[in-house]
């Protein structure tokens, strides 16, 4: 299984966010320019995520993107979902009328069991949580010198 470009830029984009949660809103060209991802490209992540309710834009002088609610209830299933489509890896989880081998298949309840602790753990998982991470990096990274 892999994650698309899409995905995983989008979730770069809701940690940065997620850091400015309660600031005021973020330019998207600031964005892309501290993630290094094209702003052509993030402006087609941000309709997905802001149809989904996950992002509230603003116009003007003072505008921008800001998450639609708070860091620590936006799960990373949500955005995984909104941006992939679904969770299930492979077709006859969610379609199991697809298959003729469903009833006999032990490879499906694998595919089935891989699922659901993905989607346990994208659930688990929140904004909030790897916005405290991020943080907690940068705070280890910064050297001192003399």
């Amino acid at each position: 299984m892999k994650i698309s470009t899409r995905t995983r830029y989008g979730a770069r984009l809701m940690v940065v966010l997620g850091l400015h949660y309660g600031k005021a809103p973020v330019y998207l060209k600031n964005i892309a320019k501290e993630e290094n991802i094209s702003e052509k490209y993030l402006t087609q992540i941000i309709i997905p995520l802001k149809s989904a309710g996950l992002i509230n834009s603003f116009r003007g002088a003072h505008g921008g993107y800001v998450l639609a609610r708070h860091p620590d209830s936006i799960s990373f299933k949500e955005i995984v979902e909104t941006l992939e489509g679904g969770l299930n890896i492979v077709e006859c989880v969610s379609s199991p009328d697809e298959c003729r081998r469903i009833s006999r298949c032990v490879t499906r309840d694998l595919w089935c069991n891989l699922g659901e602790v993905i989607s346990e753990t994208l659930q688990d998982t929140t904004v909030g949580d790897l916005a405290k991470r991020c943080r907690e990096k940068k705070e280890k990274a910064v050297m001192y010198t003399i």
